[in-house]
């Protein structure tokens, strides 16, 4: 496995695209508190998606026939690297910029990439992605929700659980089980697209610790889908569904969480005189840290970009990368502890307190740390 992972480097005329994104950012996100932008891919702003849609910063991969920009997965890396560094509220788009549409491009229809692809390039659609389920959490192979057949399509009944943004999204793809039962396991899923205006869906938002509310409940009573609603092939969806993870498990987002704290912590040390060496060594351990990791995210994008699906070594990065954000908050009290007559920013105080309260959570989304690190042994052959 680590021979797959060796250097990457991001090609010039897609590290180009760094320059204007950021000159782009420091004026829209101008005097925006840093408590704020710590959310990033957790901050939902459809009118910020739409002037990234307007750039053409949004299905930067996709064919330009679609209304993509035609570029490689390179560039969109530069693009994200950039978003989540300057802590810009992208989860309007982000589902579906990430995973739905390319998802949609490679085992959707003509006609479902016609009418979808099209308008989440312009930002004018959001979708949400319809996995865990109560009782099943990350694993997924237990699916209970069901898409049976009938003369009008598909009857979709069940819930999905801790479903982010659906209150906010136009459509869900949604692994549902259209054949055997919940000990069938990976045989029998399938993949649908879900019109979230239908009759007979209800969304629940979940208001969590920090007080946001972007997790969602969603259940499923008759909703009646037409018959074009399946994506890819009935029976296939266990195989789509883990080809999508590997861009949802690799990408900056999975390294980035924490990185507005710690540009804040950065600047808040710059400012003293004589900083502790505990700090200094914390700041060197996690710089580096960082480095390699973000080394592991481009190998793993080259992967991806030369057409593989390299779910273990995305779901190593994941690991490792989640482990890192979670570690950034707790390390970075521990060391202005030791300057407890220190004025603290208000700033890096708000920041300080949302990224401690959310860090649980960068463990369980997109696979929990038990789930992934399971992945990793089969894949180094100890399971």
């Amino acid at each position: 496995m680590f021979d797959s992972l060796s250097l990457t480097r991001i090609p010039a005329d897609d590290e180009a695209l760094r320059a204007p994104v950021r000159a782009f950012l420091d004026k829209a996100l101008e005097g925006v508190a840093p408590e704020v932008r710590a959310r990033s891919w957790g901050g939902f702003d459809a009118a910020f998606s739409r002037a990234l849609g307007e750039r053409g910063w949004i299905g930067l991969t996709l064919p330009k026939e679609y209304g993509g920009g035609g570029r490689s997965l390179y560039a969109r890396f530069v693009l994200v690297e950039e978003l989540l560094r300057a802590g810009a509220p992208v989860a309007a788009h982000w589902f579906a910029d990430r995973q739905s549409a390319p998802h949609i491009l490679k085992f959707g229809t003509p006609a479902q990439a016609q009418f979808h692809l099209p308008r989440i390039c312009r930002g004018e659609v959001f979708f949400c992605i319809g996995m865990s389920e109560p009782g099943s959490g990350s694993d997924l192979a237990s699916v209970r929700t069901r898409a049976t057949r009938n003369d009008k399509g598909w009857r979709l009944d069940g819930q999905k659980i801790w479903t982010t943004n659906a209150h906010r999204s136009h459509y869900m793809i949604a692994l549902v089980r259209t054949s055997g039962d919940a000990g069938s396991r990976q045989k029998g899923l399938s993949q649908v697209i879900v019109d979230l205006s239908l009759p007979g869906i209800t969304i629940r938002p979940i208001t969590d610790l920090t007080g946001d509310a972007h997790f969602c409940e969603v259940f499923f009573d008759g909703v009646q889908l037409t018959d074009d609603a399946l994506i890819g092939a009935e029976g296939d969806g266990w195989n789509q569904v883990t080809s999508e993870l590997a861009y949802e498990r690799s990408g900056p987002e999975r390294i980035y969480s924490s990185v507005v704290l710690l540009d804040e912590w950065l600047a808040h040390l710059r400012t003293r005189r004589e900083p502790s060496q505990r700090s200094l060594a914390l700041a060197g351990r996690v710089l580096s840290a960082l480095a390699v990791l973000r080394s592991l995210s481009v190998s793993v994008n080259g992967r991806l970009a030369e057409g593989e699906s390299p779910i273990v070594e995305a779901a190593l990065v994941k690991d490792l990368g989640t482990t890192l954000e979670q570690f950034i908050p707790e390390a970075i009290a521990d060391a202005l502890g030791d300057d407890p007559d220190a004025t603290l920013p208000d700033g890096l105080a708000r920041t300080l307190q949302y990224v401690s309260q959310i860090a649980p959570a960068f463990s369980l989304r997109g696979g929990t740390r038990e789930v992934l690190r399971g992945m990793i042994a089969r894949g180094l052959g100890l399971r």
